[in-house]
């Protein structure tokens, strides 16, 4: 006798499919917009001093919005997407984003400019939060890092185009900085039609009692023999999302969520924002070029990054890239009187090291938390970055104005040592675990 009987296979084990791939494009389109929006900034804000009379204030302030914006964004939507659901946000939020970037090419004024780039970094917050969730809780296990990763390739490319694009349509006219602006309007309008058809999470379905639901999303999407994921029982907790977050159970991994998110940002988006300055103070006299060299090797990490994330631990690619960051810039410290090449070689390795492991901002976060408090575990995590990154944004040329490269640099090694430390010490394994025993 035959045994026709097949066994049951979880929604986490699901074969990779088409759909896993859409939901992946789906999730990065906001992750692309980001990049432009804060690779875009610098080159708008000096095209547009003299359109707009911008005080040092206003440039200033127009610099911060965005990421001001991202901050409250992330806070504010996590517990809103664990307890009402991911999908809305996810479909509508580039729609939002689109018609704000769109609004840019039209303001008169400072104010008007500078309440659009508050709005628009309010958007890419919430969406920080729910592509992170949603990607997270439709991606089979074994390749979740991965379809992660290509969120952090998407934001290095949307980085790196920016930068190219504002090179080349700044000397144009007069208001080519209205044209920067409205240009990351068009990626959000694709990436619409794909998110229009991304269906909400199981995993956020059957811990809110919705379990037809969960089990008719995966009759469609995940093929013959895949069962929806079972219920671990916390979604109806009535402890708020964040208070959940600092209980015992979840304090560690909010910890250390923010912790080496804000180390890896506070150097990224210091030296990055500021890379071409950065250059000239070391002695290479080309500084736009060096600033593109930077742009490329941000890229390049980012696919090696992609590359790897799957094929070692989690623990491993954190702290070895702390630590491997930290190296870099101390020798650029030591060698950079020697040549300025050695100085860009140096600084492009840094580049490349950091770009790939920012790949874990995207896959390592939502891997800590349960599906209860995924968005608001994320959201925390996602805005302690952008106070560290606007922070250090913010310090970082006064530090060079008042006590040289050499020691800007050196705080850079003394915040990544840090990071490497932190995550030796309390960082959590979460490669190929489910969900529910990552948590």
């Amino acid at each position: 006798m035959t045994d026709h009987t097949t066994q049951a296979i979880a929604y986490e084990d699901a074969p990779t499919s088409k759909f896993h791939l859409r939901v992946a494009i789906a999730g990065t389109g906001g992750q692309f917009s980001d990049g432009v929006v804060l690779g875009i900034t610098g080159i708008v804000l000096a095209s547009a001093t003299t359109a707009l009379q911008l005080t040092p204030l206003e440039i200033g302030l127009l610099g911060a919005a965005s990421l001001i914006g991202l901050f409250i964004g992330a806070i504010f939507t996590g517990p809103i997407a664990d307890r009402f659901g991911r999908q809305a946000i996810f479909r509508w939020d580039m729609l939002i984003f689109a018609v704000l970037s769109a609004a840019q090419f039209m303001v008169q004024e400072a104010w008007q400019l500078l309440a659009l780039r508050l709005l628009i970094g309010l958007t890419l917050g919430a969406d920080y939060v729910v592509s992170k969730s949603m990607v997270t809780e439709h991606s089979p296990r074994r390749i979740r890092g991965r379809l992660l990763s290509f969120m952090a390739v998407a934001w290095a490319t949307g980085y790196a185009m920016a930068y190219l694009i504002g090179f080349l349509i700044s000397g144009t006219g007069p208001d080519a900085w209205r044209t920067m602006l409205l240009i990351s309007a068009l990626p959000a309008l694709v990436v619409l039609l794909f998110r229009v058809t991304i269906p909400e999470s199981p995993l956020w379905l059957v811990e809110h009692g919705h379990t037809e639901r969960a089990a008719q999303v995966v009759r469609e999407h995940a093929g013959p023999g895949v069962v929806p994921p079972a219920p671990i029982g916390l979604g109806s907790s009535k402890q708020s999302k964040m208070s959940l977050l600092f209980s015992p159970k979840y304090r560690r991994r909010t910890a250390i969520g923010a912790i080496f998110y804000v180390c890896q940002v506070i150097p990224y988006f210091a030296l990055g924002t500021f890379a071409p300055q950065v250059m000239q103070a070391l002695g290479v006299e080309s500084k736009l070029a060096a600033g593109a060299v930077y742009n490329v090797f941000l890229l390049v990490g980012a696919v090696v990054g992609m590359l790897i994330v799957d094929r070692i631990s989690r623990r491993t690619f954190l702290i070895g890239s702390f630590f491997a960051g930290a190296l870099a810039l101390t020798c650029l410290i030591v060698f950079s009187s020697m040549s300025p090449i050695i100085s860009v070689i140096l600084f492009a390795c840094f580049a490349l090291i950091l770009s790939a492991a920012a790949n874990l901002e995207f896959v390592y976060p939502p891997e800590l938390f349960n599906t209860e408090v995924r968005a608001s575990g994320v959201g925390v995590a996602t805005a302690a970055s952008r106070l560290g990154s606007a922070g250090s944004t913010f310090l970082l040329p006064l530090v060079v104005a008042g006590y040289g490269i050499n020691t800007a640099l050196a705080a850079c090694v003394v915040v990544l040592i840090i990071g490497g430390l932190a995550c030796w010490a309390i960082a959590p394994e979460t490669r190929n675990r489910t969900l529910s025993a990552t948590s």
